[in-house]
């Protein structure tokens, strides 16, 4: 289970692609370093980050407010070992050899820093989990 770089490689896609899915991205890409490539992406991506799930993660010391929503695209889902989906239902395409994860999550859209939160720390969590799944620390 690895793309070419021998790498495994996580793709998360929520509706928007602005918040949960860059929350998602984010957390892996800071816990598991260069160990795993991780992508994101929205069914139907919105203009921007949700400035609530920014704040969150800043709180955490992850800075996300440079990113930008991206277009789920056949390729990005054809690149990955594992989709994680979060709330976008049948939009995501499905291959034949993927392996599909649906992560049910409060979406954060129009919810203050106080509400998104609780889901930032769910995602931390789910997200160590995927981590010790796919790419453990082999250095503990």
């Amino acid at each position: 289970m690895a793309e070419a770089s021998g790498k495994p490689s996580v793709l998360f896609v929520c509706v928007h692609n602005a918040g949960r899915s860059q929350m998602a991205a984010a957390w892996l890409t800071h816990l598991a370093g260069d160990r795993v490539e991780v992508r994101s992406a929205g069914s139907d991506p919105g203009a921007r980050v949700n400035p609530a799930a920014v704040e969150a993660m800043a709180e955490a010391g992850i800075d996300i407010s440079a990113e930008m929503p991206k277009v789920l695209t056949l390729d990005a889902v054809r690149a990955s070992d594992v989709c994680v989906t979060m709330g976008c239902g049948d939009t995501c395409p499905v291959f034949p050899g993927k392996r599909y994860l649906d992560w049910v999550l409060e979406d954060p859209a129009g919810l203050g820093v106080e509400a998104v939160r609780p889901v930032r720390d769910e995602i931390r969590a789910l997200v160590e989990s995927l981590i010790e799944e796919i790419a453990p620390d082999s250095t503990v």
